[in-house]
């Protein structure tokens, strides 16, 4: 048995005359009435009875109807999936994120990935870029929103923005509408760890070695948002991605820096040989959302 039998069957079964139904099929009778036959055979009971008069079901036709109507909505369903499957248009993707990506890109990609692709189902993991670095090699994340460096090879980079540095600051005390950074050399920095960030943590180093002065940091945090509440709390100053002005604090102020200072990137890491569908879909999505750019190793 097989589903072109099954299809032959309902079809006769509708119509009750084999003409009609194999005009309906875009086939000749002599065919149909053969598969028709051979169905019987296989099955070993008669499923339609055959007169002069016309067509009827058999009691064992009319009891197979209804169970061959559900195996071929069955099939169209896996056929359909499958094919949803190929586009990229259902399926479970695993994204990680940096927190601080909430103020900046990642909201307008995964709105607009959902709205695009409703059937693709993301489940997504805030962590750090080290973090994610290490469960993308393990599989157990499919895509992950981070900071560079990317350096291992098995690894395809898509740079998505580009932002400034701006200060974070006490509130409690009087500062330029714009800051000379070398103005903070006296001042305690809020840090995060490097294997955290290494891009951005090298790039806010290194500015302030070029502005004449080596940081002093007096509080290392993970998360941008708790750096900023360590700023209001007084604990120090800190050099934040643009994005980070819309975390509103009671006694923070930002400013923006006089020095030329390369911009912070955030991209999206994933894997080169994974050839997933939804995942060539997801990056797809991601190159348009942020053009133009986007830069990527191989992929």
């Amino acid at each position: 048995m097989d589903l072109r039998q099954l299809r032959y069957f309902v079809a006769v079964a509708d119509t009750l005359h084999f003409g009609r139904a194999a005009r309906r099929l875009a086939i000749s009778q002599p065919p149909l009435s053969r598969q028709i036959a051979a169905l019987e055979r296989e099955l070993g009971v008669a499923l339609f009875e055959r007169s002069t008069r016309g067509v009827r079901l058999t009691p064992s036709g009319s009891a197979l109807l209804p169970r061959a109507r559900r195996l071929l909505a069955d099939a169209d369903t896996i056929a359909t999936g499958a094919r949803e499957l190929a586009r990229g248009e259902v399926g479970l993707l695993r994204i990680g994120f940096l927190a601080a990506a909430t103020f900046s890109m990642l909201p307008r990609l995964i709105s607009s990935f959902r709205r695009a692709r409703p059937g693709v189902r993301l489940v997504l993991t805030e962590a750090t870029s080290d973090r994610q670095l290490v469960a993308l090699a393990e599989a157990s994340l499919d895509a992950g929103v981070l900071l560079p460096p990317v350096a291992d090879p098995a690894l395809a980079w898509l740079s998505l923005v580009r932002e400034p540095l701006v200060a974070a600051l006490p509130a409690g005390r009087r500062w330029p509408p714009r800051l000379a950074l070398a103005r903070l050399a006296g001042e305690p920095f809020i840090l995060f760890p490097r294997p955290a960030g290494a891009s951005l943590y090298d790039l806010i180093v290194n500015a302030c070695e070029r502005a004449g002065f080596l940081p002093r940091v007096e509080q290392e945090a993970v998360q941008m948002s708790t750096i900023v509440s360590l700023v209001a709390a007084g604990m120090g100053v800190a050099l934040v991605p643009d994005s980070l002005r819309q975390v509103r604090r009671a006694g923070v102020v930002y400013r923006p820096l006089s020095d030329r200072l390369a911009p912070v990137e955030t991209g999206l890491a994933w894997r080169v040989d994974d050839a997933t569908p939804g995942l060539a879909a997801f990056v797809a999505h991601a190159r348009e959302a942020f053009p133009p750019r986007t830069h990527a190793r191989p992929s």
